[in-house]
């Protein structure tokens, strides 16, 4: 398995159990009690991180929301709270859920291992939001929050080198998502209006974007064997089939 191999494994691993925190009740019911909306908390959980900075900021960071559903989501919690806030807030909710959700996982001391020493080798130059969050003071040192932590920062620094390659393929964000498996269905979700491109012309560019995302997320992987590769790349998929739909 090459590093870039084992980039493309994770994806779908780190995605599904990072997904599974973010759609847990507890989650949506923190959102309730910041007196936020669903769409409010997750833009600004996610780039409060950055700190005070304009929603045209945030939009570039994310890249994949619509401007202006950034924008919206951004300054309805700037009314009632500091965007910086809601992020702490939610990593505290994640090292619990970690606690509670990831912490019974056998050989989690492997996990953490193994994805620490990947992490140690990301470059953040170009990638905000990751940079942001590796720099946030995680609030438990259990072994659960911990590894929930550095499945967080495995999907941003995913998320962010996306970014660049969408961008190297010559696609926009919106171009990305319409030629991707959910179409006009995930640029609806993510507040994007129409009228939308036609997908067939981007698909073959968004399938080099892809390749070029695993390879810029692989050079992390580099610094395992291949042996520990295949390794952390199995215990993620194992990890997923617990949160997996």
């Amino acid at each position: 398995m090459t590093p870039e191999q084992a980039a493309a494994n994770a994806k779908a691993s780190v995605a599904t159990i990072v997904g599974a925190f973010a759609e847990s009740p507890q989650t949506l019911r923190r959102a309730r009690l910041l007196g936020l909306s669903g769409w409010a908390y997750h833009v600004s959980a996610r780039a409060g991180a950055l700190g005070d900075v304009r929603p045209e900021t945030v939009a570039a960071a994310i890249a994949f929301i619509a401007p202006e559903a950034v924008t919206e989501g951004w300054e309805a919690t700037a009314k009632s709270s500091q965007p910086s806030e809601v992020a702490t807030w939610h990593l505290r909710e994640l090292c619990t859920w970690g606690v509670e959700q990831v912490g019974g996982f056998p050989r989690l001391g492997r996990l953490l291992e193994l994805a620490e020493r990947v992490l140690s080798e990301v470059d953040p130059a170009g990638l905000p939001l990751f940079a942001a969050w590796r720099a946030m003071p995680v609030p438990s040192q259990e072994p659960g929050a911990r590894a929930a932590f550095l499945l967080h920062l495995l999907h941003e620094h995913r998320q962010g080198v996306y970014v660049i390659a969408v961008r190297a393929g010559g696609l926009t964000p919106l171009e990305a998502i319409i030629a991707g498996p959910e179409g006009e269905t995930g640029a609806v979700a993510l507040g994007w209006q129409s009228p939308y491109p036609p997908a067939g012309p981007l698909v073959r560019r968004l399938m080099w974007a892809e390749s070029v995302a695993n390879a810029l997320a692989g050079q992390a992987w580099a610094t395992l064997d291949r042996p520990e590769r295949v390794e952390l790349a199995g215990l993620l998929e194992s990890l997923s089939h617990r949160f997996a739909r």
